[in-house]
């Protein structure tokens, strides 16, 4: 490895002036950080960065851990976090926990031992142990897709509730009378919030049965099982409506039914949620409840740089309202 005093022997200055070149351009002659550029080039220095943070006490990368970074949501998140942080010469770190707490733990560990600058987080429990350790040692940390009040950390969510409750009345006020959950595992504070909404619509409108179909994941495999399970019910006690809790459980559904020859919306009305960009673009148009997934990552930067501000102590919780896109699906 080529040594910063290589670099100031190369360029005939000094190893200080080597280090204002790189961390504070600014401070040093223009002509002269031309010089000390070129011996950089030509010698292949690359800076070592473990040891600036050491010295800094904190880096210029983000962790970022998501629950899946398959499903489009954390991925449009993720990116538009990044796109932020960016914005502030950050860089984000991205693991996905699989909704694995084990694995989880492993990126908590291994952002902590980087010093990373705050972390964010989709959580895949309740347990904060960790997250507080993170937050007592000065590191921020923002919880996204969660609501945070009731803890230290700032948060940025939408209400899963409301949601849930969107997607149920829209099938009520479609005429739809038996319809079906699908979605699980309930553990996941998202999937519970959705439920729980779809039950409250249900409960307003009179005529109305409401029944849970479990999956052991979010994912399409899971939604063609969900699908397959309901395709094999007798045909007086199959839905007419059926609300999976996210996308690509409502993609498997939809494959399911198809495979099947039940028509949808014609037999079946089906609505998902996220409007991930393959709900405009599936077989039938997916009616869907939309999260803001753009304004979710940037959100969480911004809290995570404010957190970040000395003297900051109270978090800030940003809830985002869901919107419902009406689409063939439903038979709107």
């Amino acid at each position: 490895m080529v040594s910063m005093r290589e670099v100031a022997i190369a360029a005939s200055v000094s190893v200080g002036t080597v280090s204002n070149v790189l961390n504070s351009p600014d401070k040093v002659a223009p002509a002269t950080v031309e010089r000390v550029l070129a011996a950089i080039d030509r010698l292949g220095f690359v800076r070592n960065d473990a040891a600036r943070q050491l010295k800094a006490g904190r880096s210029r990368c983000v962790g970022l851990v998501v629950l899946d970074i398959g499903n489009p949501f954390f991925s449009d998140v993720a990116r538009a976090a990044q796109e932020r942080a960016a914005e502030h010469d950050l860089v984000v770190l991205l693991g996905s926990s699989d909704d694995d707490p084990h694995r989880e733990r492993l990126y908590l560990e291994t952002f902590d031992e980087q010093r990373v600058f705050g972390l964010l987080i989709s959580p895949s429990g309740n347990d904060q142990d960790r997250l507080l350790a993170l937050h007592h040692r000065g590191v921020p940390v923002v919880l996204v897709d969660r609501d945070g009040h009731g803890t230290p950390f700032s948060s940025v969510a939408v209400d899963d509730v409301a949601g849930g409750e969107l997607a149920v009345r829209h099938l009520c006020a479609a005429g739809r009378r038996r319809i079906a959950v699908v979605g699980g595992p309930a553990s996941l504070s998202q999937i519970a919030d959705r439920r729980a909404g779809a039950f409250r619509a249900a409960e307003s409108h009179p005529g109305v049965t409401l029944d849970v179909v479990d999956t052991y994941a979010p994912t399409v495999l899971a939604g063609r099982d969900a699908g397959e399970r309901i395709v094999g019910l007798p045909v007086g006690e199959r839905p007419d409506a059926i609300f999976c809790v996210n996308d690509l459980l409502a993609i498997g559904v939809l494959q399911a039914l198809a495979l099947h020859g039940v028509a949808v919306p014609d037999d079946v009305a089906l609505v998902g949620y996220d409007d991930i960009d393959f709900a405009q673009s599936a077989t039938v148009p997916l009616t869907s409840v939309r999260q803001p997934r753009a304004e979710i990552g940037a959100a969480a930067i911004d809290l995570l740089i404010s957190a970040a501000e000395a003297g900051k102590t109270e978090p800030e919780h940003i809830c985002y309202r869901p919107h419902l896109i009406r689409r063939s699906s439903s038979g709107g």
